[in-house]
């Protein structure tokens, strides 16, 4: 099956993300086994990290996940309008004047602070309606939360509220991607002091998640009651230190076409700046797409592509619509496909290599991909194929 969510006419443009849907859902069932029994909470903001919310919350629904996180209202509100039906957690913060919008559209809010939780409740209170929310502690993120050393307000407020229903109670951890997992450690520490808050007044505990992806592969004991993989669950490695199941791999490959085709002479420079000048006879091949696509600009003089299975340089100043290759004196023509990113033959560009080129990390590679630049869908494992969690 092949769908799009841009039209896929190469007259139209020939650079184009090509997104394995049948991937995502062999990413997501790996995963599911690698939660030893804990939820998976996949979590889909930035567009699902770049390759399209709603192909990926569709095919992730269709293999039994039951809970989506996203960032902002907009994303939630998305998914309910393409029919997505599952739990949806907006982890960012609210203003109050949004919260209507949560509740109308049965979405699960974030309630940061005492403050929060009363506006919540006031704005249920008044529509006649429960409100669903998680409770945010903060444990070391210093971003929003209520800290964990004066979370008992927080999680007292809650037993006051009249149209609050607590379903949920999380962090965020700030270090799990480093080498060094000690403040990990310390987080899922406070994390879990402040869960006795519940046991210690006899009340059943909501559910508890703290893991990232990172954490998920690496410390099993922050499991809990629900993980919230996100890059991991489109085949790329949350960081150096984390190690991906072999069935795990990338869903996105990135390709564009050769355009132009010169011989340039020897002192001849290269795109804007003149930041790149051969010293020899040599081929140069231009691709249409550039830092205005999200292939980003600090990427110039460092960048390869693939062309006929071998690896070329980027040369000269990456420009915003398009970028100079130099094929030293083999051939490419007019149509040839060129990769930006994934496999060709038996070479590979992954994310991590366009993430050091760029000197970043492989998230901002993945969310950079501007939305000018058409997905391309296909899914080949029919969705019955896949156990549910």
């Amino acid at each position: 099956m092949s769908t799009s969510d841009s039209p896929p006419n190469d007259d139209l443009r020939p650079t184009r993300l090509q997104v394995d849907l049948g991937q995502i859902r062999r990413n997501y069932r790996v995963l599911c086994t690698e939660a030893k029994g804990a939820r998976v909470m996949p979590i889909l903001k930035a567009n699902a990290y770049g390759h399209g919310l709603i192909p990926v919350a569709s095919v992730l629904a269709e293999s039994g996940a039951q809970d989506f996180g996203v960032a902002y209202l907009e994303e939630a509100l998305t998914l309910r309008q393409a029919g997505i039906h599952t739990n949806i957690l907006v982890l960012g913060g609210i203003v109050g004047n949004q919260i209507p919008q949560f509740i109308e559209s049965d979405l699960t809010l974030t309630a940061s602070s005492v403050e929060k939780l009363q506006a919540i409740d006031q704005a249920a209170t008044a529509m006649g309606e429960e409100a669903k929310v998680h409770l945010k502690i903060d444990t070391g993120m210093e971003r929003i939360g209520t800290h964990w050393y004066s979370a008992s307000t927080l999680l007292e407020a809650s037993l006051r509220c009249r149209s609050v229903k607590v379903t949920g109670i999380y962090s965020h951890l700030s270090c799990a991607n480093e080498s060094d997992l000690s403040t990990t450690s310390l987080q899922l520490e406070r994390f879990e002091e402040v869960c006795q808050f519940y046991p210690n007044h006899g009340i059943p505990t909501p559910t508890r998640h703290i893991a990232n992806s990172s954490a998920m592969l690496r410390m099993p004991s922050t499991h809990l009651d629900m993980v919230r993989p996100g890059i991991a669950c489109f085949g790329v490695s949350p960081s150096p230190h984390s190690s991906l199941p072999s069935a795990i791999r990338p869903a996105m490959r990135w390709i564009s076409r050769v355009v132009y085709f010169k011989v340039i002479r020897p002192g001849s420079s290269v795109s804007y700046g003149g930041k790149w000048t051969t010293d020899r006879l040599t081929r140069i091949v231009t691709i249409p797409v550039g830092y205005g696509d999200g292939y980003l600009r600090s990427m110039s003089g460092k960048a390869h592509v693939l062309i006929h299975g071998r690896p070329y340089p980027v040369v000269g100043s990456i420009c915003m619509d398009q970028l100079m290759v130099n094929i030293g004196w083999d051939e490419a023509f007019n149509g040839d496909e060129v990769v930006l990113m994934g496999g060709q033959d038996q070479q590979l560009i992954a994310p991590e290599d366009l993430a050091g080129w760029a000197g970043t990390i492989p998230y901002e590679i993945l969310t950079s991909v501007n939305t000018r630049v058409p997905r391309l869908y296909s899914d080949d494992v029919p969705a019955d194929d896949n156990p549910r969690p």
